[in-house]
């Protein structure tokens, strides 16, 4: 593994490190020396830093200070362990009404990842996990993130997604996704029909934050058999008062219908 790693990038992360231990600015000198590094090297790598916002540079004695890119980053990993906070007794709240496999997702780079994971008494051995990343176009949790996206996000995405297929049933047509996509609006949840898993059927709904953007989404995951109509609609109606409960926990304000 170490063999792998790329040196230029241990160096830059070496010199963000050192501010966790050290005072709040350091200069050239003092990263140098710390790291047993020469000088121009260090100066290569804070410029390159600085320039991506990671570091910033106080004007006055030219040393350095961590850079707002940090605080906004840190502010997104704190924010994702808040939702699972948040969520954690919704979905165990949901696991003993429904017996069943709940997950809870978060959206990054054009992929879904499971966050939190809880099985139901009768555990399914199926693909997800905590910190599995999944595919958007065919599980359940993607395409509730995907169908409430901005129009021109959303194309977006499709076009920079291969729409994999994972089994017979997935959707590989993009035209044919997008009107599926605009169902999956209007009704406030998905379904995934085996399209990513044989005998696999799961239902999610979308979670939203404070400025009204898709977040993240929980699903419901059985397997076909113990899922038809009448199961179906129950269970998304479970789903969907879960997510506007998460939603609204984390200041979501449902927009009131036109008269």
């Amino acid at each position: 593994m170490a063999e792998r790693l790329i040196q230029s990038i241990e160096r830059a992360a070496d010199i963000l490190e050192l501010f966790l231990d050290f005072d709040q600015e350091l200069s050239v000198k003092d990263i140098s020396v710390k790291l047993g590094l020469s000088k121009s090297t260090v100066h290569g790598l804070i410029k390159t830093l600085e320039y991506r916002g990671y570091l910033q540079q106080n004007k006055d004695d030219l040393k350095y200070r961590l850079g707002l890119k940090l605080f906004e980053l840190g502010n997104r990993v704190s924010h994702q362990f808040d939702l699972g906070k948040i969520a954690r007794p919704v979905i165990k709240e949901l696991v003993d009404e429904l017996k069943e496999t709940v997950h809870l997702v978060v959206f990054e780079r054009g992929e879904v990842i499971y966050i939190e994971k809880l099985d139901g008494p009768r555990a399914l051995r199926i693909y997800s996990q905590v910190g599995k990343r999944a595919p958007i176009h065919c599980t359940g949790v993607g395409k509730a993130i995907l169908a409430f996206q901005e129009e021109e996000e959303m194309e977006r995405l499709l076009s920079n997604s291969d729409l994999e297929s994972y089994t017979e049933y997935t959707m590989t047509n993009k035209e044919e996704l997008k009107k599926h996509l605009l169902l999956i609006r209007e009704q406030g949840y998905s379904i995934d029909d085996e399209e990513i898993e044989l005998g696999l059927k799961c239902v999610a709904a979308p979670i939203f934050d404070h400025h009204g953007q898709v977040i993240a989404a929980i699903s419901c995951a059985a397997p076909k058999v113990r899922m038809d109509n009448l199961r179906l609609s129950e269970v998304s109606k479970q789903i969907q008062l879960a997510a506007a409960s998460i939603s609204q926990t984390m200041g979501y304000k449902t927009k009131p219908a036109h008269v």
